[in-house]
């Protein structure tokens, strides 16, 4: 096994929020590295000469784009192994086309938001938040039985819209449960969705079928809006919409125009924008769970993050490929 030289590159301080004691030791046993330098501007001096001799870049958040200019200074460069998700922001074509190697820890970031989203399904099918509210008020007893018939998660119809990391990691924390799981994904074929143990089908079809509906699919210009005016229209009443992919995949207006009916409610983890105006309805919404971008690796999550990369160094030196990699032709079709 060989010991690349490998350089963090990411906005300085994270490193410390990536990597655990343990898997700081497994990261200097299996390669060559400076922990005291760590970039975030490749145009410096001390920077170019870090990258002169640099085999493996280490990357996270607030990593420059890794263009031809730094591709041209960074001449042993081999591989990009990235603790976080989507590699889009700093990753280029030319990295591809240079031969480079990229791995991304995007599956590290599935776990927390399938289990985000798990936890939305169970407490939305117990109908938690209409419980709280009318207990809140009234302050005495609940005939609930009477009151709430439809509660309960037994035989509920989750419906996933696409197929993806993390849609796959729900179907797999949903599979133990008693749900009637449908997916929407053009990709997604009758074969692997037996495989998977999930029905197939068209997005009207699961936006008109499903008492809870999760969305999945990534921020692409294809995706835009995917669930529209037309959509919503399509939900039962009662229904909960559960967003934790991306603001713009949803129309957001349309969403409102919605809710405010009070026909269906929402489980809301990110918008567009990121961060709402103070006067958005959807803060004071009544049906609305709104989370400020929490489904996502947080905290001692990122821990996960840097054990991952790590995994992927451990295998890079012993010349087995990734268990993660990034193609160039996975850009159009990944977050």
């Amino acid at each position: 096994m060989t010991r690349p030289v490998t350089t963090f590159a990411m906005d300085p301080g994270l490193e410390r929020r990536l990597f655990t004691p343990d898997t700081l030791l497994r990261l200097r046993e299996v390669a060559i590295i400076d922990e005291h330098v760590v970039l975030n501007d490749f145009t410096t001096p001390a920077a170019r000469t870090a990258l002169a001799a640099t085999e493996v870049l280490l990357t996270g958040w607030a990593c420059p784009p890794v263009d031809d200019v730094v591709l041209d200074a960074a001449p042993n460069l081999r591989a990009i192994v990235h603790a976080a998700g989507t590699v889009k922001a700093h990753v280029t074509p030319a990295c591809w086309r240079r031969g480079l190697a990229v791995s991304s820890a995007a599956s590290a970031n599935a776990l927390p938001v399938a289990e985000f989203t798990l936890a939305a399904i169970i407490l939305a099918g117990k109908n938690v938040r209409e419980y709280k509210r009318l207990y809140r008020a009234r302050r005495g007893p609940i005939t609930l039985l009477d009151e709430f018939p439809r509660t309960g998660n037994y035989g509920r119809r989750i419906g996933i819209v696409g197929a993806s990391r993390i849609g796959r990691r729900l179907i797999e924390l949903l599979r133990p449960l008693d749900f009637d799981v449908w997916v929407a994904d053009p990709f997604l074929s009758e074969e692997e969705a037996t495989r998977l143990g999930v029905r197939a089908t068209d997005l009207p079809s699961l936006l008109a079928g499903c008492d809870i509906v999760t969305v999945h699919a990534p921020a692409l210009p294809t995706t835009r809006h995917l669930i529209n005016r037309e959509g919503l229209a399509l939900l039962p009443d009662g229904a909960t919409l559960i967003n934790t992919a991306r603001g713009s995949v949803v129309d957001q207006d349309a969403l409102i125009a919605e809710l405010t009916t009070s026909r269906i409610n929402a489980v809301i983890d990110v918008t567009e924008p990121e961060v709402l105006p103070p006067d958005c309805p959807l803060y004071t919404l009544p049906n609305v769970l709104l989370t400020p971008h929490i489904a996502g690796s947080l905290g001692v999550e990122l821990y996960r993050f840097g054990a991952c990369s790590v995994a992927e160094l451990e295998r890079y030196a012993a010349g087995l490929p990734f268990a993660h990699p990034v193609a160039l032709d996975d850009l159009d079709r990944i977050a």
